[in-house]
């Protein structure tokens, strides 16, 4: 619990600290649009209120609209059980809902429990009209589905597709990233095999050059001049080796000239932890085993390790204590580096995209490079390099599938929200299209009007009169031009099947019934046009 308190404390920070003109001007233009909605004398306001209780219902507005961004759940849950908040405040409530919660889970829980809250705090009995019982269902229905339901889905569906945005946003970063790491590790490849093709051609050709030269010059039987022209070629193809290795040298650095792998070794790494106490910083080395000879690839590779650990250190963790770790393992050799938490209390920084390069260079070595934080608090990135000289590795055989992933999210993004938008608005449309079909009045025909007299029997009345249920309009619409009812009289209205659009209205005949017997019968125009 206290976990999840804090969460929601930095989570609110958070929020706060994100905050920017733009946003606090649209917060406030949905808050006070919501206000003049929905309380007196907005055009959706329940009931007139005024004075002490208008600045009350205002404040409720004022607490609940902040709110739902820190407690959007509980928020629309808690409104819907308040009778006099009205439905402008309820779309805003759910569409926050439906933004900020991201479990499913929770999302359903969610909606269901406010519907509950809402069918408990319907008001079955006052209803401005004579319904059935299916009708208030279908409105209360159609209430929480357009009020609740339609704005939780549309925040959710918004949610998800600015998730989905920002997730190919960082993908397309990272993927330019990768892409300039492979394009880096493709041009050094192909540095390496020219600068290996001219150390085998021209290298071993200058070096004959030279043999012969050094071999020629001892011939007794050439002259001064001779010798002299024999060591000019000589002095000539020993420089040329000179160049030759140089420039071998350059295409070989994969950082710059200083990035020579025959002086950055793991041999090396003793220097590289002097230099880097001589800077201050509290590092210590640990050596152990016995050592292993260890192709160029890995003994660079193992060089790297150690100084992206103790420069990782030095800028995430100024002034913690490093240790460096170098052991020859029976079948590997492990390169660590771990540093203690900063001093400052927090890292000053994430780690940035050096630990991508430094984990290439060891896939190229061949070996497998870890890179966490400990409980302690601190960091550690560690490498198992192999003693042997192993293949350049070709490209990851993952990458088609890694690339097909945000496809599938794509494909399927938002479609919750959407199937669930679409049965809301099935259920709604199609229910008002089934009642709408069912007949709503049902009328006395002219035949069984014409068999009806005063002083029948009410019983034999009764079974000539329509004994389906009642329209969907009460009596009260139907006898407002009736004349006055017979004193003591019970009188029933019914509408008769021989209509004239001469009328202008629609015909009502009245039986009226006492002591049993028919007393009246007498049609009247209930009038349409007043």
């Amino acid at each position: 619990m206290r976990t999840r308190a804090e969460a929601l404390v930095a989570d609110t920070l958070a929020r706060l600290k994100a905050l920017t003109p733009v946003r606090v001007i649209g917060e406030v233009i949905v808050m006070v649009a919501t206000i003049l909605l929905d309380l007196w004398p907005g055009p959706w306001a329940e009931q007139k209120v005024t004075g002490w209780a208008l600045a009350g219902y205002v404040a409720v507005y004022l607490v609940l609209l902040p709110l739902r961004h820190v407690l959007p759940a509980t928020v629309m849950i808690g409104a819907a059980a308040i009778p006099f908040l009205g439905p402008a405040l309820m779309v805003v409530l759910s569409y926050t809902a439906g933004r900020r919660i991201e479990s499913w889970v929770r999302a359903v829980v969610s909606t269901t429990i406010t519907f509950v809250v809402v069918v408990l705090v319907w008001d079955w009995d006052v209803r401005p009209i004579d319904i059935e019982p299916v009708y208030g269902m279908l409105i209360l229905i159609t209430i929480f589905g357009v009020g609740v339901a339609l704005p939780f889905l549309v925040g959710r569906y918004l949610a998800q597709r600015e998730a989905l945005v920002q997730a190919m946003q960082d993908r397309e970063a990272r993927l330019q990233v990768e892409h300039r790491m492979l394009s880096r590790q493709v041009r050094l490849r192909e540095r390496s095999r020219i600068a290996q093709d001219m150390h085998d051609s021209l290298g071993h050709r200058l070096s004959l050059i030279s043999v012969h030269a050094g071999a020629l010059a001892l011939d007794p039987s050439l002259g001064d001049k001779q010798r002299e022209a024999i060591g000019v070629l000589r002095s000539a193809a020993l420089t040329g080796m000179g160049e030759l290795r140089a420039i071998i040298g350059v295409l070989r650095a994969e950082d710059g000239p200083d990035d020579d792998p025959a002086t950055r070794t793991a041999e090396s790494i003793d220097s590289l932890v002097a230099d880097a106490r001589k800077a201050g910083v509290l590092v210590s080395l640990v050596r152990g085993g016995q050592a292993h000879p260890l192709p160029s690839r890995v003994s660079h590779a193992a060089y790297r390790v150690a100084q992206e650990g103790l420069t990782n250190a030095a800028k995430h963790a100024p002034g913690a204590a490093v240790q460096v770790t170098v052991k020859y393992e029976p079948d590997a050799l492990v390169v660590e580096v771990r540093n203690n938490p900063s001093r400052s209390g927090s890292p000053t920084g994430e780690p940035g995209v050096g630990l991508i390069g430094l984990s290439e260079r060891v896939r190229v070595a061949g070996g497998i490079l870890h890179v966490g934080a400990l409980p302690s608090g601190g960091f550690r990135i560690a490498a198992v390099l192999p003693y042997e000289e192993t293949a350049l590795p070709g490209e990851p055989e993952d990458e088609q599938e890694e690339l097909e992933s945000p496809r599938g999210i794509r494909k399927w993004a938002g479609v919750g929200s959407i199937a669930g938008a679409s049965i809301v608005l099935v259920i709604i449309i199609g229910g008002f299209t089934y009642l709408g079909a069912q007949p709503v009045t049902e009328v006395v025909t002219q035949q069984n009007l014409d068999q009806i007299h005063e002083g029948q029997p009410e019983s034999e009345v009764v079974k000539l009169l329509p004994s389906g249920d009642e329209p969907l309009v009460g009596d009260g619409e139907r006898r407002t031009h009736a004349s006055p009812e017979p004193p003591g009289a019970r009188c029933v209205y019914h509408v008769t099947d021989e209509q004239s659009y001469r009328d202008d209205g629609v015909r009502v005949v009245r039986f009226c019934f006492r002591d049993g017997k028919l007393v009246e019968k007498k049609i009247h125009v209930q009038r349409t046009k007043q």
